[in-house]
Order: C-alpha cells, then structure tokens, then sequence
C-alpha cells in the first residue's frame, strides 16, 4: 500500500475511530495498516486478504459477499471501498439498506475514476438519508449516507448472488455471475490453451492423472481439460470464481475439488499436470511478484515428470521469470496475442515421481 494513498488513510483512521456494531466490506483493493478492532466485523471475497486480516487479529470471514445470513437494522457503520464491479457495489449498497440501523451510516470511499460520485448519489436515494461527501486528495472522495425512513430503489445489481448462464460453446454451457472477471465470455487465451493442449502434452482430452487447474477462474480449463479418470483439483483466490466453478463442474458430472487457496499456496499434494492462465489484467501486476508467485507454485507442485502449461499475454516475461526454476521451459505456440509455455522438470524440487 503506498503511504500516499489517501482512502487507504482515510479507512486507517475510521476503523480505528469505531466504538460498536460496525461492518467492514473488503475486497481486491490494498488493506489500510491498522490494529485489529473487535467492534469491527469483515466480510471480503477474495482469499488473501481475508487471511491476512484473520492473521492479524480482525474478526473476518471470506465469503461471496453472501450477507443474507447477518439480521436486520444490526450495524451503527458500514465502510466499503468500492469495488471495480459495479454490479458487486450496487449488491452492498442494496444489502446496506436492510443491514444498517435507523440513522446507521453507510461510509463509501472511492476515485472520481471509479464512480464514487455516482455511487453516493445511488446509495443516497436507496437508503433514504442525507449525505455528507469530503475530498481525500487528488479525485478521492470519502461520503457519509444516513439511513432514513423508508428509503427509496437501489441500484440494480444485476442478481449478483445468483449464477447464470454467462457463456457457451459447441461442448458446454458456463455458468458465471458479475463480480468474476470475464464473466460473461470464454477468454480466448484459455480456449488457446485447450486447442494445443493435446500436442503440447502429447496426450487425448480428457487428461488422466492428477491434474491442478491453478487460478480456475468458473472453470473453463479444467471443464474441457478433465475427464472421469481424472483427479482434478481446481483453485482460485475469489469466493464468485468457486461458486461458479463447483457449479459448472456438477453440472458437468466432472469429480473435483474445489479449493480456495492464494496462488495455490495451501495446497501440498503435487500433480501430473498444471493448467494456469493467470489473472494479468487490469488491477494486476504484469511483471511482479504475481508472476513468480504462480511460478513458484507451479515449481512446488508439479511432478518431477509432470508439465506446466501456461498460456499468457505476449508481453509477460513468463519464459524468462521461469529460468532457475525449471530445466525445461519451451515457448510452445504464439497466435500474436498469446503465448503458451510448457514447463517442465522443476528445479530442487523436493518431488520424487508422481502424486
């Protein structure tokens, strides 16, 4: 978190300021540094962070943001920064309303470049209340919504707690939902990836062995991937991602697990094969420790014999990043927007033979 981020601030010195009955909605954005405080309950969506809060005292549970089971008119305080999705920020605003007491205030923290200003104007007429809206610095904002009478419609969140059919293609159906990212559509480096997967392993679909869908996203690699032989495991850091994921694998008759896990950090067995198009999009790093954290997964959880098959953006230096940690790399296919790239033979790995 940089030291000059002035929501991040802003966040440090409200939830040290709460006395009672406060709720703190937590996502991908960066964590304030602050002591933990018992009169604060968390509930966040991705993985990591909740770790990392549960780790340092706080009182949090990772979920998709599924708050039906908390009572009516239970908080004095709500914050929130606001999420990338707008569909995920219309849900809280609406879950607001029925959460907060009367007079209860729901504290929105976001950039001009993110919607706050719309988002207060919304979470105003929803929650029937007056506003009171501060400037942080730069095009940061910080709004106080009061929790009136009857209060008005909230935004439309797009059914967000529900999954729907987002997406299709000659084999299957996806099921998915807002607050995943591309949702809605098959990504074309995974659809890349399964085409030459094949001949990259040398091997007919569906794949037999153990097999790690690493960053699984609703599933898609280890749908078209995985077979009645196959021992799949599939992983991801964002609550929706497993939803939808343990959905479509149902759907599907496909045996699986499905694990929530940081870049498959607490996962220990080790498998045949690795499939990973890892998250490199907006909001992520291309070049940083997300790079070598999917890696060094990679590296610990392969198979002495076993393959990792990548498929990346052609400007991630994954062939490079990878140099030290495997004895095999091999740039395998580039269509001019993605790259796949097998690994092979991990270095000091602690593996011997097959899972």
């Amino acid at each position: 978190m940089s030291d000059m981020d002035p929501i991040a601030r802003e966040l440090e010195q409200q939830l040290s300021r709460l006395s009672a009955q406060a709720l703190w909605l937590v996502d991908e954005n960066p964590l304030p540094r602050c002591r933990p405080n018992p009169s604060v309950e968390v509930v966040g969506n991705r993985f990591d962070v909740i770790e990392q809060l549960q780790q340092q005292g706080w009182n949090a549970r990772f979920n998709d943001f599924e708050l039906e089971t908390l009572p009516s008119a239970c908080f004095n305080t709500i914050l929130y920064r606001v999420s990338k999705e707008k569909a995920v920020v219309h849900h809280l605003i609406g879950a607001a309303k029925r959460l907060l007491k009367p007079n209860g205030e729901l504290m929105l923290l976001g950039d001009k470049a993110e919607g706050i200003r719309t988002y207060v104007r919304k979470a105003e007429t929803c929650l029937g209340g007056s506003r009171t809206e501060s400037k942080l610095g730069g095009n940061s904002w910080c709004a106080r919504i009061m929790r009136g009478g009857e209060g008005g419609e909230c935004p439309d969140s797009q059914s967000y707690a529900e999954l729907r059919s987002a997406c299709s293609d000659q084999r299957l159906e996806y099921w998915a939902k807002p607050g995943l990212f591309g949702w809605n559509k098959i990504d074309r480096g995974s659809a890349f990836l399964i085409e030459q997967l094949p001949a990259m392993l040398e091997t007919p679909l569906p794949l037999s062995g153990s097999v790690l869908d690493l960053g699984c996203g609703f599933g898609y690699l280890a749908l078209n991937a995985a077979g009645p032989e196959t021992r799949l495991v599939c992983t991801d850091n964002n609550a929706a991602a497993l939803l939808a994921c343990q959905y479509n694998l149902r759907r599907a008759g496909i045996s699986g697990e499905v694990l929530a896990s940081n870049a498959g950090d607490s996962i220990r067995q080790q498998f045949d094969t690795l499939l990973c198009n890892p998250p490199f999009h907006s909001g992520f790093s291309v070049d940083g420790d997300l790079t070598d954290r999917f890696l060094a997964a990679a590296q610990r959880l392969l198979t002495s014999q076993g393959s990792a098959c990548f498929v990346v953006n052609q400007h991630i230096p994954l062939e490079r990043k990878a140099v030290g940690r495997f004895a095999d790399i091999s740039l395998w296919a580039d269509n001019g927007s993605f790259k796949l790239v097998r690994l092979r033979k991990p270095i000091n790995s602690t593996v011997q033979g097959h899972s």
